[in-house]
C-alpha cells in the first residue's frame, strides 16, 4: 500500500501557480459569498482565502446573515458578474433553507463560475469539452496523473451521484476512457460491483462505509468523504485500517482529497482571469 499525499502535491501545485500570477504581472480576484454561520463552511472559507493569498489571487469573503433573501444574494451575484475587478465567484453551499441553491448557481454567470456547477459549464462537461469542472473531481484526476494511476481500459466504480463529486468524476473518467459504473444508496449487490472496481471513488458521506470485503485486492482507492466518527474523530467514507492493506495506492482522510479540491479552485480562478482579461 502507498499513500496519495494531497497535501504535498497541493503544495507542489500551488507553487506553480504562484510564480504564474507572478510571472504575468496580472492578479486574478476571486469573491467568496458566505451566507450564515455554518462552521464547516466557515473553515472552508477560511482554507481557500489562506491558499489564495499564498498563490497571490486577491481573494475578499463577503460574508452575509443568514436572514438573507433570495433576491437580496441573486441582487449580490449580479453586481459582481458586472464587476471586472472579480474573475470568480463562489458561492460555499448549504444556503439557508429560504434560498433556492440551484437558482443561485444559476445566477453566477459561467465565465466566473470557478465551482463549476452552472448548468452550462455541466453541459459542457458531460458534451465532452469542458471549461470549467468541479474541484473536487479536477484534483482527484490530478493526482490519479501523478502517481502515474493507468485509466485507461481499466475498470472503475464511483459510489455518490451528486453533481459535486460523483457524476462529473464518472464523465472525466469516461474521457479518460475507463469503463465508469456509477453506483449510489439504491445500488443492489454493491460489494459484488465494488470488488470489480481497479479505481474506486468513494463519495456517499457515510463514515467508514467501504470496508475491506468490497475492495479488489491491488486496487487504487479514493475516499471524498469528510466525516466525524462516535469518538469525534475526523474520518473518511472507507474503513482506512482494514482498506489500507488490500489498496495499491489510498488517499487519507485528511490530507488526501481535500487540500487538491482547493487548490484546482485556485487554478480554474487564475485561467478563468486569463481569459477574461484577453
Amino acid at each position: 500500500m502507498k499513500l496519495i499525499d494531497g497535501k504535498a502535491l497541493a503544495v507542489k501545485i500551488q507553487d506553480k501557480l504562484a510564480e504564474k500570477v507572478a510571472k504575468s504581472g496580472k492578479t486574478p480576484g476571486l469573491l467568496v459569498i458566505l451566507v450564515g454561520d455554518d462552521s464547516a463552511s466557515q473553515v472552508y472559507v477560511r482554507n481557500k482565502a489562506r491558499a489564495a493569498e499564498k498563490i497571490g489571487i486577491r481573494s475578499e469573503t463577503l460574508h452575509l446573515p443568514d436572514t438573507t433573501s433570495e433576491k437580496e444574494l441573486l441582487a449580490c451575484i449580479e453586481t459582481y458578474n458586472r464587476d471586472k475587478n472579480w474573475h470568480g465567484i463562489l458561492v460555499q453551499l448549504p444556503l439557508p433553507k429560504q434560498i433556492n441553491e440551484e437558482r443561485i448557481l444559476e445566477a453566477i454567470s459561467p465565465d466566473k463560475d470557478v465551482d463549476g456547477f452552472h448548468p452550462l459549464n455541466m453541459g459542457r462537461l458531460w458534451a465532452g469539452n469542458p471549461l470549467m469542472v468541479p474541484s473536487t473531481p479536477a484534483g482527484i484526476m490530478e493526482m490519479l496523473h501523478e502517481y502515474g494511476v493507468e485509466i485507461e481500459g481499466k475498470r472503475a466504480v464511483v459510489i455518490g451521484r451528486s453533481n459535486i463529486v460523483g457524476k462529473p468524476m464518472a464523465q472525466l473518467l469516461m474521457m479518460k476512457n475507463a469503463t465508469v459504473t456509477l453506483c449510489h444508496s439504491r445500488t443492489h449487490h454493491l460489494a459484488d460491483i465494488t470488488k470489480k472496481a481497479d479505481i474506486l471513488v468513494v463519495a456517499i458521506g457515510q463514515a467508514r462505509f467501504v470496508t475491506a470485503d468490497m475492495v479488489k485486492p491491488g486496487a487504487v482507492v479514493i475516499d471524498v468523504g469528510m466525516n466525524r466518527d462516535s469518538n469525534g474523530k475526523l474520518c473518511g467514507d472507507v474503513d482506512f485500517a482494514s482498506v489500507s492493506e488490500l489498496a495499491s495506492l489510498i488517499t487519507p482522510v485528511p490530507g488526501g482529497v481535500g487540500p487538491m479540491t482547493i487548490t484546482m479552485l485556485m487554478k480554474q480562478t487564475i485561467e478563468a482571469a486569463q481569459r477574461q482579461m484577453k
